[in-house]
């Protein structure tokens, strides 16, 4: 399409494109938020420099493109539950995002975008990697894609989130973390494209295959998304935002920046049902 309001700058070919002429700060007009959601979709992540936002105006982008997810398991800042806190620093024992993964699939229904805006930052390291879903599945065999349609993967978050938090002040020894079975290839709501939906964070199993039998097809499907001709790379400045679409691209944080601290903040639009 032809952008009248914002100015857009593909990163690569295969994924991401920056985004110029626009002040999140500010309520978007129909015409500007039409753009920008065309951008995304087209896309699949798009950034934003220099937006200086309060956590206020940084939900309410947010809730232009629907209703905001809470984290079933990170605490937010006092008074915005909707708000999901990046930090690590020489302490920290884990770094949020560093593997390659979709958010919170593991949710029955999983978020459909996510809107990170960071603040602080190494002097050097701590990109972001992102790549394209769409393009794994469109690069398997034909006999790949009619061996995988049909196939239902299972994703738990047990095993990222038991006892993450607890030093946020979190006590989840009663807590039942999210397990949820969805299409292994899924098709993308508003572009019908199709895309291969499986993470090495959160996808555990496939549901018809014995457990050798799916750790092997889930291993071959996970190397896919390190293909370097399917991503692009995200250099963060401080007051950066970057979009992503949970539905077709995963992402990567970098934790290459020991001892230095990268930090931010980043609210999770809801999304539907994987079909």
């Amino acid at each position: 399409m032809a952008y009248r309001r914002i100015e857009v700058d593909p990163l690569t070919p295969a994924i991401g494109a920056e985004i110029r002429g626009v002040d999140l700060a500010q309520p978007l007009d129909d015409e500007t938020f039409a753009e920008v959601h065309a951008a995304w979709m087209k896309h699949l992540v798009i950034f934003f420099r220099e937006q200086d936002l309060t956590l206020d105006q940084h939900k309410a982008f947010g809730r232009r493109f629907g209703d905001l997810h809470i984290h079933p398991a990170a605490p937010g800042p006092d008074g915005h539950p909707e708000i999901f806190m990046v930090h690590t620093d020489k302490n920290s024992k884990f770094s949020e995002g560093n593997g390659w993964h979709s958010d919170v699939s593991c949710d029955e229904e999983p978020p459909m975008g996510s809107i990170l805006r960071l603040h602080t930052l190494p002097v050097t390291g701590g990109d972001t990697l992102f790549c394209n879903a769409y393009l794994v599945y469109e690069n398997l065999s034909d006999s790949m894609k009619s061996h995988l349609e049909g196939l239902i993967a299972i994703h738990e978050g047990e095993q990222i989130f038991r006892g993450r938090y607890t030093d946020e002040g979190g006590d989840d020894s009663d807590k039942n973390y999210p397990r949820a079975e969805h299409p292994l290839i899924r098709t993308h709501p508003v572009t019908g494209r199709k895309s291969v939906y499986v993470n090495q964070a959160f996808t555990t199993g496939i549901k018809e295959l014995r457990y050798t039998e799916a750790q092997s097809l889930l291993g071959y499907l996970f190397e896919q998304f390190e293909r370097p001709k399917y991503q692009c790379r995200f250099r963060w400045r401080q007051n950066s935002i970057a979009m992503w679409d949970n539905r077709c691209a995963q992402h990567y944080a970098m934790w290459d920046y020991r001892p230095h601290t990268r930090s931010g903040y980043r609210v999770t639009v809801k999304g539907d049902r994987p079909q």
